[in-house]
Parts: structure tokens; C-alpha cells; sequence
């Protein structure tokens, strides 16, 4: 089948790579536009953009899926089904309605619907999640379920790698369901009723830590924003950003405490949390004891970033 892919980020990568190593052909590639990014605020490609261009697939990057020009390109390229891996826009009538739209989504629906499930179920600390291929509709991640795979979460994993898991086990799935859809097999079911819940885009308010909450809750909220976006924490009055943190099962001074070994460890309102790695304003990141030996600041927590 000549399928038509949109997806913006590295963890549709592994999705198109699987449809391109498939019986399947991706006729033409649906990218976010280059977006400046970096101190330097140079242009820069999606990954998607970039691996298609390596791997010779034709791409185009429009402000929106939706325009009548892009269906068109769309229709020339002969594409029977459209496969959207965290295309990070939201299809119209125009497109739903023209062709068969196989998702892949990084959650078991109806649970965490929206832009950043991996982010929101790691937050709240779950330890079970999964991949869903879904048929699309009009809704936000209503439309009916292809098949699931679940997976355990590990207790210190990080957004990064568990969407990188979750990508890698989508891309057979993907692949499966085109098939299935091509046969005239496809199969799907409605989304249960219960257990619904959204995951909306990341926010300011999302990344500060307020350590007057429990350690565990804090130190999920570290790893459910790493590597790409960062918790913030208020250090010596400048907004650090925290990479890697771990709950200890104990209490500790309120503030932040130097202790052997250039741990840096913050009392919090339930158990402690120590900070492994973190970065501060304009430099990189680095571990605790390394900040340590060269920080001459006060290393005191201010309110919430």
C-alpha cells in the first residue's frame, strides 16, 4: 500500500523507518516547518524532515496538513491511507475525510489523550503504559482502537527512554495495521468510556518543582520532563534547570544541604529528593558534585521557578 507520512520528532523516527523497511511505500512525507531553535536561533529541520531526506523520500513542510495545496500534493503522490506518528498538528475534514488515518499514540487510550502523554503518565507515577494504534476522527485521540501493546515503566526511566521503547514498538504495529488495512482485515473497537483522561502540551507551571510536595512526586516529575525539557528549581536566585534527581527515604533540613560525597540533597514536604544532575544558567549540565567543586553562590532554594 502507498501510504502518506506525518510526524515531526524523533520519536516518529523509528515508525516511518519500519514503513520504509516494510512491503509498504511512503509515497510523500508531512513535516512541521523548520523552526529556529539553539542560542543562535538558527532554522533548523525536523528529525522527520531530516531522515527523510536520507533516506530520498519526498517532504513537505506546511504551516498546516489542512491547506488545500498540501491535500493536493497529497492526492498527486497517490497515498491510499495517511500514518501520523506526534505530528504535532491537527487534522480537519479535509484530510479525515479523504483518507483512512492510522495514529500512533504513546499511551493505552483512553488514558492520557493529547500532546504529551509519556510526559503526564510519568508524572503521576504509573507504572504501566503503552503504545495504541488508533483510526482517527475529529477528536482529540477518540477514534477507534486498531490493537494495544502495554509495557512496564522502569522506576527511574525517563521520558526520553521510554518514548524511545514506545516508538521502537510502534513501528510494527504501524506496519501490521496497513497491512490489515490494505487486506480488508482491519479490525477496530470503540474506546472504553472509562478510565479517560488528557495529557495537554507542557507548561512553565509544569516544570517548576515545589519541593513542599513529597520526593517521589518530584523526582517522577524530573524524569517525566528529561532529557528535553527540564524541571526548574530557584538556586542561589537563578532558575537552574534538573535533569536527574532521586527520592530518599528519609527527611532532610529544609533547603539544600551539601552531604558526603558532593550529594546535594533538598529537604522536601514528604522525604527528601537529591539532585544528580543539573544545569545552570547558561552552562551545561553537569552532576551535583561537579557543580559543587566549582559554584561559589550560596546554593539556597528560592520560591518555585
Amino acid at each position: 500500500m502507498r501510504v502518506a507520512f506525518a510526524g515531526s520528532p524523533a520519536a516518529a523516527l523509528e515508525p516511518l523507518q519500519a514503513l520504509v523497511d516494510s512491503f509498504h511505500e511512503v509515497a510523500l512525507v508531512v513535516t512541521q516547518p523548520d523552526r529556529a531553535s539553539g542560542r543562535a536561533r538558527r532554522s533548523r529541520p525536523t528529525p522527520v524532515a531530516v531522515a527523510a531526506g536520507e533516506l530520498g523520500l519526498p517532504v513537505v513542510r506546511p504551516a498546516s496538513i489542512n491547506a488545500p495545496e498540501v491535500v493536493a500534493r497529497m492526492e498527486e503522490s497517490g497515498a491510499d491511507a495517511l500514518c501520523v506518528v506526534a505530528f504535532g498538528q491537527i487534522l480537519r475534514e479535509a484530510v479525515l475525510g479523504r483518507w483512512p488515518c492510522l495514529n500512533v499514540h504513546f499511551s493505552l487510550l483512553p488514558a492520557y489523550r493529547g500532546a504529551a502523554p509519556v510526559e503526564r503518565a510519568l508524572m503521576d507515577g504509573v507504572r504501566r503504559t503503552g503504545v495504541t494504534i488508533m483510526q482517527m476522527d475529529a477528536g482529540l485521540d477518540t477514534g477507534p482502537i486498531v490493537s494495544v501493546e502495554p509495557v512496564d515503566v522502569g522506576p527511574e526511566e525517563n521520558a526520553g527512554e521510554l518514548t524511545a521503547r514506545l516508538s521502537a514498538l510502534g513501528g510494527p504495529m504501524l506496519v501490521e495495521a496497513v497491512r490489515a488495512l490494505e487486506d480488508g482485515t482491519l479490525v477496530t473497537r470503540e474506546q472504553p468510556e472509562e478510565g479517560v483522561s488528557l495529557a495537554p502540551r507542557i507548561t512553565a507551571d509544569d516544570r517548576a518543582l515545589d519541593l513542599s510536595r513529597p520526593a517521589v512526586e518530584l523526582a517522577d516529575q524530573v524524569r517525566a520532563l528529561a532529557p528535553h525539557i527540564g524541571a526548574t528549581c530557584m538556586i542561589d536566585g537563578q532558575a537552574f534547570k534538573i535533569w536527574a534527581a532521586r527520592p530518599l527515604d528519609r527527611s532532610a533540613a529544609p533547603g539544600l544541604s551539601v552531604e558526603d560525597g558532593g550529594r546535594l540533597v533538598a529537604g522536601c514536604g514528604e522525604g527528601a529528593l537529591e539532585l544528580v544532575e543539573l544545569q545552570p544558567p547558561g552552562r551545561t549540565r553537569m552532576a551535583a558534585a561537579t557543580l559543587l567543586r566549582g559554584w561559589r553562590g550560596a546554593l539556597e532554594l528560592g520560591p518555585a521557578a
